[in-house]
């Protein structure tokens, strides 16, 4: 099972900051991320989400593959390609993975402007080599699904200077 945990920032740029470091603990085998949204709200109140995997251009990848190749078939691997990859690209866009886009745009939309969200699904992870590498990272936790001892030992390594 997954774990959720939502850290909200007083800056624009320091979730994005966070979720580069927690892509390198992936890297580092630290932490194995389902997902990891960052949603910004502008100075104008315009939240904009920011995924970590676009599936509108990864579904109009395999979509213009698999249309070149069923058009290769049928000896037209140009319209093959157009019509697959357009149809990937729709399908990508409307698939939603991880964790949902309205409950993201619901909770930032109750923050202040120039602020930044992390949204962090978690499959499993090396606690206490994660926590020091995010301490001192500020941030407040404002959602999470983990338990009250964990999410006080990782709102304290937040905190810490």
């Amino acid at each position: 099972m997954s774990t959720l945990v939502v850290i909200g920032y007083d800056d624009v740029f320091k979730a994005q900051e966070v979720r580069l470091m927690l892509q390198k603990m992936q890297k580092d085998y630290l932490i194995d991320l389902e997902d990891a949204v960052v949603v910004t709200k502008d100075e104008k109140d315009k939240v904009k989400l920011h995924q970590m995997y676009n599936l509108t251009a990864a579904g109009a990848v395999s979509g213009g593959f698999w249309g070149s190749l069923i058009g290769l078939i049928f000896l037209n691997p140009i319209l093959g390609l157009a019509v697959g990859a357009t149809a990937g690209a729709v399908s990508g866009a409307l698939t939603d993975v991880g964790i949902d886009d309205k409950f993201m745009k619901d909770l930032a939309a109750t923050l202040k402007p120039n602020s930044s969200v992390l949204f962090v699904l978690v499959r499993k992870a090396t606690p206490d080599k994660v926590l020091e590498e995010l301490k001192g990272t500020g941030g407040k936790i404002l959602k999470t699904s983990l338990s009250h001892d964990d999410e006080a030992k990782l709102q304290a390594a937040l905190a810490a200077s």
